[in-house]
């Protein structure tokens, strides 16, 4: 049954500004709806960002919150994505730090030391992400924001809060690291 009211709230065809005028008027059904269309991406973005499903899942319910506080008299002037972006990159940040400080670093070093290095001719997916995940993270972050989520390149300076320029500097850096390394090249033939 849930899954049926899921479906028929992610086809609600109201635009995200008209489902924001109703949740202003109080309509909680418009605030479903944004969330049924907007939790896959809040998720798989806090996922990136702390690398834990269960911390990526207490990311997205703090990002809602977060957004629900808003109401009434919020205005939207930007994609929703952008806005919500920044709320999700540091509540994500903020997470992942708080569980770091509670993990012990000597049972990651064993893993680590006991975990065999993989060489192969071949390219493949897991040799793009090794590359894309020893990006920088400014580098890796608008990479991600524009092939992964698809964002423009104005829409990721402003979720970032940097300028074009600085965007379109960081994505050339990031494709150009990904074309140089050997384990990449066949991605860009």
């Amino acid at each position: 049954m849930d899954a049926q009211k899921d479906s028929e709230k992610s086809l609600d065809t109201r635009t995200d500004l008209e489902l924001i005028a109703a949740m202003n008027r109080g309509d909680d059904r418009a605030f479903e709806a944004l969330y049924v269309r907007y939790r896959d991406w809040a998720t798989s973005l806090a996922y990136r960002f702390t690398g834990d499903e269960s911390l990526a899942l207490d990311v997205l319910q703090e990002t809602f919150l977060y957004f629900l506080k808003k109401f009434p008299g919020f205005k939207l002037t930007a994609e929703l994505k952008t806005f919500l972006y920044p709320a999700v990159k540091n509540l994500s940040i903020a997470a992942r730090r708080k569980a770091e400080r509670h993990q012990s670093t000597e049972g990651e070093l064993a893993v680590l030391e006991n975990h065999p290095v993989e060489t192969s001719t071949t390219a493949s997916a897991d040799d793009l992400s090794v590359v894309v995940a020893s990006l920088s993270e400014e580098h890796r972050e608008v990479l991600l924001l524009r092939f992964v989520d698809g964002l423009n390149l104005g829409e990721i300076a402003e979720a970032m809060g940097i300028p074009l320029g600085t965007v379109k500097s960081r994505l050339h850096n990031a494709l150009t690291t990904l074309r140089k390394d050997p384990r990449t090249k066949t991605f860009f033939g």
